[in-house]
């Protein structure tokens, strides 16, 4: 291992090309650096200094051993910043795991916020879907979940609040045959018609479906976004969040229609687990706490409009 002295050492004789520059970059005596540079050659028992040559270079050896050098100075650097940084109550790293019905571009300004702070924090954002958002958390493959649907489940430590309520309401594409129903729609009317979903990204168990009524065939898609695609398209039905799609509706390019088992509003939540609350988690829950940041985030993007 090197000290922090012999990594400046070789660092200085590259960039500098000359014992006496390096001495004078380290503030050292040329003779105190001379001596310095043949330790080091002993110690390795490798020639890494050509000193043929009015420039001083470093032997091909010299080279590798400076490279890493200077590697490991950039190493050395990082780990006492980053030691500092969970010394003053800092994660080491924060992930935040959104429920795919967020749209990662309403993140995007507290994000920027949070570089801001300059806190050294090295941020991991990820989505799941339904189920797979809570078990992001209980498995640890989150520290903070953001939208997450249902009630909270009993995950040891869990604390959680409210981040608003998303209205849903069941379109279809003008071309579809359920269009032109004039009456509210019976389960068994809309069973006879395929329906879209997001598929559930849980891994430890079989996940949940909104909108399928028994038997009903389902096209599963990965994005909320591609399903408001498809129904747009006629490729099938189910219910879409109102405000994502206020401009298609507007616009006639999807049909609301009633149905005589209205899907009730969702509740998000934001959770996490209490054990350890670092200044990075403490920092994003204040903000999600904010009112206007969570009506973006639980309106999300008409990107229609």
């Amino acid at each position: 291992m090197l000290s922090e002295e012999e990594l400046a050492l070789l660092d200085a004789i590259r960039e500098t090309g000359s014992l006496s520059r390096a001495a004078a970059r380290l503030g050292k005596a040329p003779s105190t650096v001379s001596h310095a540079a043949r330790q080091l050659e002993t110690r390795f028992d490798a020639l890494l200094f050509d000193r043929r040559r009015y420039r001083l270079q470093l032997t091909p050896a010299g080279h590798l051993l400076a490279e890493e050098a200077s590697r490991l100075m950039l190493d050395m650097a990082r780990m006492t910043r980053r030691v500092k940084q969970v010394a003053s109550g800092w994660e080491d790293r924060l992930w935040v795991v959104a429920d795919e019905l967020l749209e990662f571009e309403t993140m995007m300004p507290v994000i920027r916020a949070f570089d801001g702070l300059q806190s050294g924090v090295r941020l991991r954002l990820t989505h799941e879907v339904l189920s797979g958002t809570w078990e992001a958390l209980r498995d640890g493959r989150a520290d903070l979940i953001v939208g997450a649907t249902n009630e909270p489940p009993a995950i040891p430590g869990l604390r959680w609040f409210e981040l608003g309520v998303v209205e849903w309401v069941f379109a279809v594409a003008p071309r579809h045959p359920l269009a032109a129903e004039k009456a509210a729609l019976r389960r068994e009317r809309i069973a006879a018609y395929r329906s879209v979903v997001v598929g559930d990204s849980a891994r430890m168990s079989a996940g949940r479906a909104y909108g399928i009524v028994g038997g009903q065939d389902s096209l599963a898609l990965p994005t909320m976004h591609a399903k408001i695609l498809a129904q747009r398209d006629g490729l099938g039905v189910g219910w879409l969040p109102r405000h994502r799609i206020a401009s298609l509706l507007a616009r006639g390019e999807l049909v609301a229609k009633d149905t005589l088992d209205p899907r009730e509003p969702n509740v998000l939540y934001v959770a996490w687990r209490g054990e350890q609350e670092g200044r990075a988690l403490q920092w994003w829950i204040e903000q999600l706490k904010q009112p206007r940041l969570a009506k973006r985030l639980v309106r999300g993007i008409d990107r229609f409009a």
